[in-house]
């Protein structure tokens, strides 16, 4: 399917209308390329071949009936409408002002998105004069999701084939995405995908087009170049509108936007969208998937980090966009490292609160690079499509690493990772925000907010002898661990576990103890066993009688002793270090159940006796050789 088309493999378009307004005779008419002075009151769907229209798309009309007893039929159909051609008959008024009273409020109610193409039938019966768009202009602005309106005559065979033309091209070449009618602009992330296009076409980077990298970008999208007096004619249009369109180096940014602007008002809206889809762009305005290069399918337990290769390309991105050279990227440095993404990608949870700021919500380079290698982890199809939207060409490949399975890390007592994400467990206020937040180097705050959902906190932490290592802290609310257990791989994104108990409190640790035994069994079931660690949060309280107990709940259960912290007191005791050395020896401190426990020993004399078995029924053989002899 060519690329203009978006991949579709057809379009469906539904015709509704009132009754005797020319629904069938218009679909017969554009199946036939002639008119039948007789069709069926309702016609089965009808196939225009893909050679019908220049897209090479096929088109599946779909009649309707308006009679009652098919409302819930024509409401299906309207739901699996791609387009939707609205009709009325312009010998009877009052079916045009069915449009308005009834129709397109019926469209809204239902919840329709399909772009609408409202087509005037049996044209060639209207006598009175009439200006069409005079009269549907007011119409268009009430009812935005209408793209064009159109009057036909199946008698004379008059602007049949643009009804459906027009109703496919909102499809292919939708408006919506990349103009706003009311404010009759392009959108923002238009102007954002058509700047990364330009960025992308200025090889010599001085912030213009010349004549030459103007007719690579035409042989590009259109396979065909611009002829000389083409180029000068186009900069000539830019220049007398918009001045500042055009320098003496060639056609600028400005000028570009400005361009595909005009071509959309003069209804050539599918030139933009060939350009766009061309360098790998959806109907949402993000890079398709095809254009990604995702990497293959991993196991569970195998993670995705950003390769040597693109940490060096994000040092280097974030010096560029650094404009005061400050070692931090303000807010509007960031936007406009960004400018060239649909959105930034750290807005939104989990990203937008994740990393160390600085008081005026700054971004240092440890910052930058621990966001990144949080969406790695989490949304590495994101990571990828990020990074190219900001300039690097690159392959997956060349961009993420798929890491060993811990499995296998396991086997062999080490892993090469260098991102570790640990789940955060433990009571209700039991201090897991708080050890969250000392890892981005908060201070201790009194106010106690009940954690409701999930969230990741990342930071890059000196490890032994100044090898830095990122970690990733993941906090399950109580009420949330059996809903993330009942996946029977969630265990298998975690590098370590941290369970985190109120010192002070008997009650918090027996919380832990239970949360404890019931994660060590699921990752018993499962072979997604992780080392754990237990944390005796809040050691700056004075009565801390649950110490013994914490010590023989690690003893019992095959874990390191309890690590106590005060975040209150700025005292964390190297926690985050101890837990990233847990993570690298995923062999050690993984706590056993009593059940696995049991299930082990019967294994083990299971195997046992099978090898004595063996060893028995060798000797029985080699006996049985000697006596035949």
């Amino acid at each position: 399917m060519p690329a203009v088309s978006g991949a579709r493999t057809s379009v469906r378009i539904v015709v509704v209308g009132d009754r005797g307004t020319g629904k069938s005779s218009l679909i017969a008419a554009a199946a036939a390329e002639t008119f039948r002075p007789e069709v069926a009151p309702v016609l089965p769907p009808t196939r225009l071949s893909a050679d019908y229209y220049p897209d090479n798309v096929p088109i599946i009309i779909i009649d309707t009936s308006t009679s009652l007893e098919n409302r819930g039929k024509l409401a299906e159909e309207l739901k699996r409408a791609d387009a939707v051609v609205l009709t009325y008959a312009c010998d009877q008024p009052l079916t045009l002002n069915r449009l308005s009273s009834f129709w397109l409020h019926e469209l809204r109610r239902l919840e329709i998105r399909a772009p609408v193409i409202v087509a005037g039938c049996k044209l060639d019966r209207r006598d009175e004069e009439y200006n069409l768009n005079v009269e549907m202009m007011p119409l268009m602005q009430q009812f935005r999701e209408i793209e064009t309106c159109i009057e036909c005559s199946a008698a004379n065979m008059l602007q049949i084939q643009e009804v459906f033309y027009y109703a496919q091209k909102a499809v292919l070449h939708p408006t919506a995405p990349l103009f706003d009618q009311e404010t009759q602009a392009l959108r923002p992330r238009c102007i954002r995908a058509l700047k990364r296009v330009f960025i992308l076409c200025d090889l010599d980077m001085d912030g213009a087009l010349n004549d030459e990298e103007l007719n690579e970008f035409q042989v590009k999208c259109f396979n065909a170049p611009l002829q000389p007096a083409e180029i000068v004619g186009v900069k000539s249009v830019v220049k007398e509108k918009l001045p500042e369109g055009v320098n003496e180096h060639g056609l600028t940014l400005t000028g570009f936007l400005f361009l595909h602007a005009l071509f959309i008002e003069k209804g050539r809206i599918e030139t933009t969208w060939t350009v766009l889809r061309k360098y790998g762009y959806n109907d949402e305005l993000k890079l398709r998937d095809d254009y990604l290069s995702i990497p293959g399918k991993k196991a569970p337990d195998q993670s995705v980090e950003l390769t040597s290769e693109a940490v060096e390309f994000l040092k280097g991105i974030f010096s560029t966009f650094d404009d005061d050279k400050d070692g931090v990227l303000r807010d509007s440095e960031l936007e406009d490292l960004f400018s060239t993404a649909p959105e930034s990608p750290w807005d939104e949870a989990p990203y937008s609160d994740a990393v160390e700021r600085t008081p005026l919500r700054g971004l240092s380079i440890s910052g930058f690079l621990s966001e990144w290698a949080l969406i790695t982890r989490l949304d590495p199809a994101q990571s990828i499509a990020n990074l190219i939207y900001i300039g690097h060409n690159c392959n997956a490949a060349s961009a993420l690493h798929i890491t060993r399975r811990r499995s296998l890390d396991r086997k062999k007592q080490q892993t090469e990772r260098s991102v570790f994400q640990c789940f955060v467990f433990g009571p209700k206020k039991a201090g897991k925000t708080a050890l969250l937040m000392s890892l981005l180097g908060r201070p201790f705050s009194e106010n106690y907010i009940p954690t409701t959902r999930e969230k990741y906190v990342v930071n890059v932490v000196n490890h032994h002898m100044g090898n830095k290592k990122t970690l990733i802290l993941r906090e399950i609310p109580e009420d949330g661990v059996k809903k993330l257990l009942s996946n029977k791989e969630s265990l298998a994104d975690c590098d370590a576990a941290v369970f985190v108990y109120d010192s002070s409190s008997e009650s918090s640790l027996k919380g832990a103890k239970e949360l404890l035994t019931y994660v060590a069994r699921q990752g018993e079931e499962s072979g997604y066993g992780m080392p754990c660690l237990l944390i005796a949060a809040k050691n700056d309280q004075s009565s801390s009688i649950a110490s013994e107990e914490s010590v023989k709940i690690c003893l019992d259960m095959g874990i390191d002793t309890p690590i106590p912290i005060s975040v209150k007191e700025r005292d964390v005791n190297d926690v985050f270090s101890r837990i990233i050395n847990a993570a690298e020896h995923p062999h050690l401190s993984v706590p056993e159940t009593d059940i696995g426990r049991s299930q082990k020993r019967y294994r083990q004399l299971v195997n046992r006796a099978l090898m004595c078995l063996s060893g028995t029924l060798q000797c029985f053989y080699n006996t049985l050789k000697l006596i035949i002899r």
